[in-house]
């Protein structure tokens, strides 16, 4: 990836993805209440991340198995905090 391109979406990247495992870190020795939020917060940073990524493939920074094998990966770990979400709001009295 050319330096400029490092130090500005590259940046970015690298940025939601250490964000993304401090929330999950804080997520596992948190009360179920806040759990939840912090569960969304992570949601959210997942979401960005696709967009980021998919910019990237967009812009032809990454190549398509690159963009195939990370997406997937990205999927995957949305899937996991969706399901650990949803399991904890189906254990919450209404």
């Amino acid at each position: 990836m050319p330096r400029t391109e490092r130090f500005g979406i590259g940046l970015k990247v690298d940025i939601l993805f250490l964000d993304l495992l401090e929330l999950l870190r804080k997520a596992t020795y948190t009360p179920t209440q806040q759990k939840i939020a912090i569960l969304e917060d992570c949601l959210n940073k997942t979401d960005s991340l696709r967009f980021f990524i998919q910019i990237m493939w967009e812009t032809r920074l990454m190549t398509n198995t690159q963009f195939a094998s990370l997406g997937n990966e990205i999927e995957n770990i949305g899937k996991m905090i969706g399901g650990w979400r949803k399991g904890l709001l189906t254990k919450l009295p209404p």
